[in-house]
């Protein structure tokens, strides 16, 4: 990729992001209620975006994703209205790894915290 190409995918990255979670926000689907649109990486092509998202509730991750993706056509048509794109990325949701492995340290952190607190 050449380094002019770079700052406008961060751009459409970022405004894609944006659309996403204004548009989730108008959706009434209690399985999203809980959910933020944590990133987003379109090709280049523009042809295919990954969407990583968190969720607060306790359900399943694979569940939001589901429930993201019976929704992608709203989101498409979205994208299309709000952006000029030369065409409207394929979205896929994949839970944030990011949010997974912080949520694993906090609980070491707790369980760490606690041992030394009944070792005392």
């Amino acid at each position: 990729m050449s380094p002019k190409r770079a700052p406008r995918m961060d751009r459409v990255n970022q405004v894609v992001q944006e659309v996403l979670g204004d548009e989730l926000e108008l959706i009434d689907d209690e399985r999203l209620e809980l959910v933020t649109i944590t990133g987003v990486r379109v090709e280049p092509g523009l042809s295919h975006a990954v969407v990583w998202f968190s969720s607060l509730s306790r359900g399943d991750p694979e569940g939001v994703a589901v429930a993201l993706g019976e929704h992608r056509i709203r989101f498409q048509g979205a994208i299309a209205r709000q952006l000029r794109l030369r065409g409207t990325p394929l979205l896929s949701f994949v839970p944030d790894p990011a949010i997974a492995s912080g949520s694993r340290v906090e609980e070491l952190l707790r369980d760490l915290h606690r041992n030394e607190d009944d070792g005392s």
